[in-house]
């Protein structure tokens, strides 16, 4: 295969892999906005984020891109070299090894509900109905968690046979399951909390028609497929070796979110359901342009020969080059005119125009590091196809406890501060924050306060921290690979232009409901954005615009 053709089967399997996760994603602010709608920002949302977030980290640390990122490269590694029935034995041994992990932590899950919720959402007082109705919902939502641990395996097995699009769009699936559940029991105008309980039983039937979806295709792709569990087979050792260092260093993008919440949760009610809105947005461009990109190129980089470093480089310039392309007009939209985007999918209902402008400053400030955030996705996989997971946990681990000291250290100040229909405004009659009476600030009313921003400009400065250090490591094993392919200057001078123009929509749109608003504001803004960036001859902006005439002129 040449270097072109390398090239576009990557951009072809990157564009499925984001076609499947702008689906589930479309669905899932369906979902959001409903949630808004019908919960607000109250304590019944705060109990359902926290119930979600906590067997989350279950599914986190056994699947997503933590299993594709140990399980990949080894499976990837046996197809390409014509062991297929090799490989279909360790496949199932990985999923018969997955099954029985993680139905035995669902168990203790769904048995140990109450401490656990005490243990991480350590904010909600005990005596309180948000502390009891979290309760309850883990103990809904847990068991949906292993499903969703074994669709990350039919991930992992289907883009390993360069299957990319049926596995990110399967969670339109679990959203539906959601979104139904809303919908029925919202028109029928249930109370809130039996609201959130029946929110509950449609994230755990989601979940399984998630993983069902994919399992056929996964059961005709994988040849010699057999569900043991066994750890005798050499490649499942060393899916397992690889699996520990990958879950800090490919999931630290879920723990240090965790970590948020946990803190989030000592903080004034609608804090802990702002940082969560946002961070739904936040995750978008990482998802669409990181996730997409990192997915193609695992199995490519992990068939690479170990000589041939400087396929490598190629391959990781060109990669960074298109998250930069879609990543940095992204920020700029959150950054200038993200009140539109927020008001457009969550404002409404319960959710009114300051609870807007809240959610908008923390997604402001977890804009500040979408860049590096995005980027060291791509870096992470080319270190795992080389069979390097100790130094990228190491890192992620040293990300996770900067960000939480910072966040720290900037929500006990920024917490002061809240959101008026005039401004912004300092606290002076509250208690100073202390972690010894979370109950001094867990009042029903949320007083739109801003110690979330704080979490998440602590998170922005992780993120540059682990990507500056990333870059470094493959720059000694492969050469230096610059941020943005080299093509850095000219994509941010294209997103000044865009910035320009976005700021003038504000002007243009004030007044307008958001639903008309931020699609005019966003629209504009990107249309900016292609035009100068195809002016400046960046890659992706010629070929996105190609594709596009190519299409108008059928």
């Amino acid at each position: 295969m040449t270097e072109d053709e390398g090239r576009a089967g990557s951009r072809r399997n990157s564009a499925l892999v984001t076609a499947g996760i702008g689906l589930s994603r479309i669905s899932g602010f369906v979902r959001e906005k409903l949630t808004a709608y019908y919960l607000g920002s109250g304590f019944a949302v705060e109990a359902f984020r926290a119930a979600l977030r906590i067997p989350n980290l279950l599914q986190n640390l056994l699947g997503e891109g933590v299993l594709s990122a140990s399980f990949i490269p080894v499976y990837s590694r046996l197809l390409s070299e014509g062991r297929e029935e090799e490989a279909g034995r360790v496949a199932g041994a990985v999923a018969g090894l997955l099954a029985v992990v993680s139905g035995s932590l669902v168990l203790l899950g769904v048995v140990f509900a109450e401490p656990i919720t005490s243990v991480i959402a350590t904010g909600f007082p005990r005596d309180s109905a948000k502390f009891e109705l979290t309760v309850t919902l883990v103990r809904i939502i847990t068991p949906g968690i292993g499903f969703l641990v074994l669709s990350a395996w039919c991930l992992g097995v289907l883009n390993s046979h360069r299957r990319f699009f049926l596995s990110y769009v399967a969670p339109v699936l679990w959203n539906a399951g959601m979104i139904a559940a809303l919908v029925t029991f919202g028109l029928r105008g249930v109370a809130t909390r039996d609201l959130a309980v029946a929110l509950g039983w449609g994230t755990f039937v989601g979940s399984l028609l998630q993983f069902l979806v994919q399992l056929r295709p996964v059961l005709r792709s994988a040849q010699g497929l057999r569900f043991r569990v066994t750890t005798a087979i050499p490649g499942v050792r060393r899916v397992l070796a690889a699996f520990g260092p990958v879950v800090a260093g490919r999931g630290v993008v879920q723990v240090s979110a965790y970590v948020d919440t946990v803190l989030a949760s000592f903080l004034a009610t609608g804090s802990f359901a702002a940082l969560a809105f946002a961070q739904t947005l936040y995750v978008l461009p990482i998802s669409l342009f990181g996730m997409s990109v990192a997915a193609a190129e695992l199995p490519e980089l992990s068939s690479v020969e170990e000589q041939d470093r400087r396929r490598v480089q190629h391959r990781l310039a060109d990669g960074l080059a298109r998250i930069a392309f879609y990543v940095v007009p992204s920020a700029v939209v959150f950054i200038v005119v993200g009140d539109e985007v927020v008001g457009l999918l969550y404002q409404g209902g319960e959710f009114g125009a300051l609870a807007t402008r809240q959610v908008w400053l923390v997604l402001i400030a977890y804009s500040l590091g979408l860049l590096p955030s995005t980027a060291t996705r791509l870096l992470q996989s080319s270190l795992y196809g080389m069979g390097d997971t100790r130094r990228p946990a190491i890192l992620a681990s040293i990300r996770v406890l900067l960000s939480g000291v910072v966040g720290v250290v900037l929500m006990l100040q920024l917490d002061q501060f809240r959101i008026t229909a005039t401004g912004i405004e300092q606290l002076a009659d509250l208690p100073s924050f202390a972690f010894a009476e979370p109950a001094a600030r867990a009042a029903e009313d949320n007083l739109l306060q801003l110690g979330a921003v704080g979490l998440a400009i602590g998170s922005a400065i992780g993120s540059w921290f682990e990507y500056l250090a990333l870059r470094r490591v493959v720059a000694r094993e492969i050469g230096l690979v610059q941020l943005g392919g080299g093509r850095l200057p000219r994509t941010l001078l294209a997103a000044t232009a865009a910035t320009v123009v976005a700021g003038a929509m504000r002007f243009v749109v004030a007044g307008l409901h958001p639903a008309l608003g931020a699609p005019i504001a966003a629209g504009l803004t990107g249309l900016a954005y292609l035009a100068a960036a195809r002016r400046l001859g960046l890659d992706e902006a010629v070929h996105l615009t190609a594709r596009i005439l190519r299409r108008h002129n059928r």
